[in-house]
């Protein structure tokens, strides 16, 4: 069986869709909507791109990329500006984290940056309808699950999950 039309591929598609569309309509979340959708759907997007087919990339591999720098700056900016003060927290799963004398901070907009790119671009490419296209960017996305935005998932996942049972961000809220 061709691995995009496999049942997990069409099911990463399904919830990778979701999440992009969930970023492009930032302008219609608040805080809290926009930290109980996300650590809804990250989670999902997770567990569907662990379960991608495992195929080899196709030898012509290099796809074109669709999302620019631009627009990931651009979303993180809205992602920053609606997450405020609970954007930032501190990074502990860095190779050079124990040889650091300074904390290392990170952002969840920078995180969801980071896995719009990737998930963007494979959205894009898988969109075109051509196989040998769809096979590069299943390939690629998987890759880069694996190598880059899969830890940046966790990350921003494990920051969210702070923000929506930290009752004090909620009671502030309220006032």
């Amino acid at each position: 069986m061709n691995p995009i039309y496999d049942r997990n591929t069409l099911e990463f598609v399904t919830v990778a869709k979701e999440f992009c569309a969930q970023l492009e309509r930032i302008h219609e979340h608040d805080l809290f909507s926009f930290v109980n959708n996300t650590t809804k759907i990250l989670p999902l997007l997770y567990v569907k791109a662990t379960l991608l087919p495992e195929i080899e990339e196709p030898e012509e591999a290099g796809a074109a990329s669709f999302v620019t720098e631009e627009a990931c700056e651009a979303l993180s900016g809205r992602v920053s500006r609606l997450l405020g003060e609970y954007d930032q927290y501190l990074e502990t799963f860095l190779p050079d984290m124990p040889y650091s004398d300074a904390p290392i901070i990170a952002s969840i907009s920078g995180n969801m940056a980071d896995i719009y790119r990737n998930v963007g671009d494979f959205i894009a490419l898988f969109r075109q309808g051509y196989e040998e296209t769809m096979l590069i960017a299943l390939s690629q996305c998987a890759e880069n699950f694996r190598i880059y935005w899969g830890q940046s998932l966790l990350n921003a996942l494990k920051a969210l999950h702070a923000i929506r049972y930290n009752e004090n961000v909620w009671l502030k809220k309220e006032k």
